[in-house]
């Protein structure tokens, strides 16, 4: 179960988030002025891998934009995903940890096939060893977790992580993806004082 600790990390998630987004096909501002919003985590099986799904409003647009960023916090550098790093940052416990995109991450990506299987269950993003039940599934059976996969690949408004015969749908601007069918992630999301409303976060194309 996915262990929160209280404690620092420098520079801020936030931060690292922030210098990393103008260079994405996907990012719609230019300097970003970013806010949490929400989000969950994963567990990864071995426990050696955070797992966080990021829900961050950009504030520097006349409209705020929310942004899908899921990230992997590791404690040593990820071979051959030197592409995918954000950056480092210090944490009060755990020491240095190396941070990257989790679409790009093998572990990540097997533990949302994981967690569209059934298999596996969302996190709460901000307690310790708590059930997220916000988070909505719709499962899919998509085989084993293992194995190789192919290369991300973003797109204007996504990022397909694929897998097999099929690839995962990381929408990065969730509020403006309709729900779709098959399987998927969704939470609930509230655009400032307004209702909730449901965004999906990652579906499944083909397979």
């Amino acid at each position: 179960m996915a262990v929160i600790h209280r404690t620092t990390l420098v520079p801020g998630k936030t931060d690292l988030v922030a210098a990393w987004l103008p260079g994405r096909q996907w990012y719609q501002g230019t300097v970003p002025r970013l806010r949490k919003a929400g989000g969950f985590r994963l567990d990864d099986p071995d426990g050696a891998v955070g797992i966080e799904f990021l829900l961050l409003m950009d504030d520097s647009t006349p409209e705020s934009v929310l942004y899908q960023v899921p990230l992997t916090y590791r404690g040593a550098p990820l071979p051959g995903a030197e592409n995918a790093l954000l950056g480092t940052a210090e944490h009060g416990t755990l020491g240095r940890r190396w941070i990257y995109d989790a679409t790009r991450d093998p572990v990540a990506v097997a533990a949302v096939q994981e967690l569209l299987a059934g298999r596996a269950v969302a996190q709460a993003q901000n307690h310790s060893d708590t059930v997220d039940s916000s988070v909505v599934v719709t499962r899919v059976e998509l085989g084993s977790a293992g194995g190789e996969n192919g290369v991300a690949v973003d797109g204007d408004t996504h990022t397909d992580a694929p897998i097999g015969a099929a690839a995962l749908r990381f929408h990065r601007l969730p509020a403006a993806h309709q729900r779709g069918a098959g399987g998927s992630v969704a939470v609930p999301h509230t655009p400032g004082s307004g209702p909730v409303h449901t965004v999906e976060l990652v579906s499944v194309l083909g397979g």
